[in-house]
């Protein structure tokens, strides 16, 4: 596997948006007509991807890898043709979103109000570990994400992905090898923003983190830098 791994989230999504506003009105679910594989961008998103477009111009890769979720795919097609590249980016599913099942279109309300067992079984599970009914948890995530690195061929070349904020966070932890604790304390520090970019590095001591969420070439570009909560069984800030 390349000693240069870079991680970009997708661009703010309208699912993002509708989201939030559900959050802060208090409603139990999320007005999302699309599957989650099938929301698009937003305005911002699409204007985040376009800036992307600059930093993706001036980066020397190799392997270029989207998730299959259109949110991603998207990204990366819009930056390549700011940048008018044609290299050419392959999807995997394994770097799709984490399936939430029964929780899928919920806020925290809603989760509260009609699964309080699984509120509770969260609680005591912990968010590493608690996998919502028809869904996935973290660390079922992590092990398509250990599958997708092990069938990474060797290279010197850098790679890209484009995928989600737990993709990146996950790919994170398993890379620098991180136990349960030590990336729950990370996580509760760190946002993946929109369309940021994650720089990890190989070394002679393993991987580490050169930059993480960096934002730079969107305030270059004056795009709008968008942040929003995760899955709704994130702890509340």
């Amino acid at each position: 596997m390349t000693g240069d791994l870079w991680l970009v989230r997708h661009g703010e999504s309208a699912a993002n948006i509708l989201a939030t506003r559900a959050e802060r009105e208090g409603l139990e679910s999320i007005a999302v007509e699309e599957r989650d594989a099938d929301v698009t961008l937003s305005d911002d998103g699409r204007a985040q991807a376009h800036a992307l477009g600059a930093w993706l111009a001036d980066t020397e890769l190799g392997a270029i890898w989207t998730s299959p979720y259109e949110r991603a795919r998207q990204t990366f097609a819009l930056a390549a043709e700011a940048a008018e590249d044609d290299r050419p980016a392959r999807a995997d599913e394994r770097l799709r979103d984490r399936e939430l099942g029964i929780l899928d279109g919920l806020t925290r309300h809603g989760v509260a109000a009609r699964h309080p067992e699984e509120a509770e079984r969260r609680q005591r599970l912990g968010k590493y570990y608690h996998r919502p009914p028809g869904g996935e948890s973290w660390a079922d995530v992590s092990l398509r994400l250990r599958s997708f690195l092990h069938d990474l061929p060797e290279s010197d070349a850098a790679t890209l992905i484009v995928a989600h904020d737990a993709v990146i966070m996950l790919l994170t932890a398993i890379l620098l090898d991180w136990d349960e604790a030590t990336l729950l304390d990370f996580a509760a520090d760190h946002t993946v923003l929109n369309c940021s970019v994650t720089h990890l590095r190989r070394g002679e001591n393993g991987w580490s983190v050169v930059v993480f969420s960096d934002v730079a070439h969107l305030e270059r570009a004056g795009a709008p830098i968008t942040v929003h909560p995760g899955s709704p069984d994130v702890e509340p800030e």
